[in-house]
């Protein structure tokens, strides 16, 4: 088994570096989202709202809504930024031919000795079924992996959501049990299957995973 080779204690240039990472794919560019990308962001979650509606957690009213409040949109904007400063989170906008269709969330990035994070996720309606999940979520694996060099990626998912358990098959990610009440989804403490990968099946699967979703 190969061991785990722990990170240089100054990670500062590489997370600076990564202040607004873009990432790139066969037909998908993954980007920070901006101020300027709310009338987009508007349309798309306005229009997916029965879609995502069972898949995510509550809003919460004292922040306001920003799938429709550019204020409350902006302030998630800025709170993204300062995750990203902080080397705590990594979000992205998934754009495909400059249309906003998704996005992918790195988030709770705990350092030594955890070294992990966990990632969600969301597509457009109109193209669900049509891999860019998994082309999305490969990229953010090898970002997770080889820029950030974490130790290890979670996914939690309802184990009623098909579509996103098809995303797990697709990239062949490991689950590995089942978390009790583990989210609040919808108004509801929902159970989530658990799914990972470390740096060590990223070390044996990192080029097939490569060759056949992002090159």
């Amino acid at each position: 088994m190969r061991r785990f080779k722990k990170p240089p204690r100054d990670v500062s240039a590489k997370r600076s570096k990564a202040v607004s990472p873009v990432l790139e794919t066969r037909r998908l560019i993954l980007r920070p989202l901006v101020m300027e990308d709310f009338p987009q962001w508007m349309e798309v979650r306005q229009r997916c709202r029965n879609w995502l509606l069972p898949w995510e957690p509550l809003k919460q009213k004292t922040l306001g809504d920003p799938d429709i409040d550019y204020k409350a949109f902006q302030n998630r904007c800025r709170f993204m930024f300062n995750e990203r400063q902080q080397g705590k989170g990594f979000g992205f906008g998934v754009f495909l031919d400059q249309q906003l269709i998704g996005e992918m969330n790195m988030s709770s990035i705990v350092r030594h000795p955890f070294h992990s994070c966990f990632v969600g996720y969301w597509t457009d309606e109109r193209y669900a079924g049509q891999s860019y999940a998994p082309e999305a979520l490969a990229a953010v694996l090898r970002f997770a992996f080889d820029e950030c060099q974490l130790f290890r990626v979670q996914i939690a998912i309802v184990p009623t959501n098909q579509a996103s358990l098809r995303v797990m098959e697709k990239l062949r990610i490991n689950q590995e049990g089942v978390a009790r009440k583990f989210l609040e989804i919808n108004g509801v403490w929902e159970d989530h299957s658990c799914f990972a990968m470390t740096v060590e099946d990223w070390s044996e699967r990192s080029e097939e995973i490569i060759r056949d979703w992002l090159v």
